[in-house]
């Protein structure tokens, strides 16, 4: 579904990210990682549109999208989330859910005025389409919560749930896990894998726990200095010398030793 070919992204001297590679295959949760700085997230706002790439190109189902606007590709089913929540705080669970597709008719002038009947319609339409992500996700008892008081795991889940309220096709998630207890992780990993098996989402997934790594994603693909370094099943990755190398030892070590 996404291709990326030789993609670079400088900031002056410094090589973010430097001739990466890769795909991801449509119907897939694909991992990504590696150690702090190895150019993951800008890779992912690049690919999302929101920095231009120095060169190279990124493909969604063989159409040219590099350089696309993130709004564009919101359009075209390209949505990503962020290791810190954006949400409307002031508002409701329910209502930032609503506010997510676009070109609703209550967002023009002539249609507020002249347009009442199907802008209600549309309203009852979205209120229903929210209920019912906040039922999938099981937090509907935050439904009229405002979305500020939320836990990080519960912003977690909303920015997820906004993903659903579209027909989204590919969703790169950036540290999903930041800041998160076990519990709601483990809530947040399951309405992954349903949305994937269910409703065909395809993921890409930035993670540093190795655990929800491996419970979600296969294939997991390595980055180190800007590049690609691995990729492999969770298991592959773990007994990688390369991979453990790269992050420099203990917590990856450990865990493979375990394994």
């Amino acid at each position: 579904m996404i291709a990326v070919k030789d993609l670079h992204k400088h900031f002056g001297g410094f090589h973010a990210v430097d001739g990466a590679t890769l795909e991801i295959a449509q119907g897939s949760i694909t991992g990504l990682i590696g150690p702090n700085g190895a150019g993951k997230t800008t890779l992912f706002n690049v690919v999302a549109g929101h920095l231009k790439p120095t060169s190279g190109t990124v493909t969604l189902a063989g159409e040219d999208i590099t350089g696309m606007a993130p709004h564009e590709l919101f359009h075209k089913g390209l949505l990503r989330t962020f290791q810190i929540a954006h949400e409307f705080s002031s508002m409701t669970v329910r209502e930032n859910l609503m506010m997510v597709p676009g070109d609703q008719s209550g967002e023009g002038l002539w249609a507020a005025w002249f347009g009442r009947a199907r802008i209600e319609r549309e309203e009852a339409e979205l209120r229903r389409k929210a209920d019912e992500v906040l039922d999938f996700l099981t937090i509907s008892h935050l439904a009229d919560e405002k979305a500020g008081n939320l836990s990080g795991g519960q912003k977690k889940l909303l920015e997820l749930g906004r993903t659903m309220m579209v027909d989204a096709k590919i969703v790169f998630l950036d540290e999903v896990g930041a800041g998160v207890n076990r519990t709601l992780l483990n809530t947040i990993g399951d309405a992954i894998i349903r949305l994937n098996k269910e409703r065909g989402y395809t993921f890409c997934v930035i993670e540093h726990d190795m655990d929800f790594i491996q419970r979600l994603c296969d294939p997991v693909i390595v980055m180190a200095e800007g590049r690609v370094l691995a990729t492999g099943s969770a298991d592959e990755i773990m007994k990688n010398e390369a991979v453990i190398e790269a992050y420099l030892g203990t917590g990856l070590k450990n865990k493979a030793k375990a394994g």
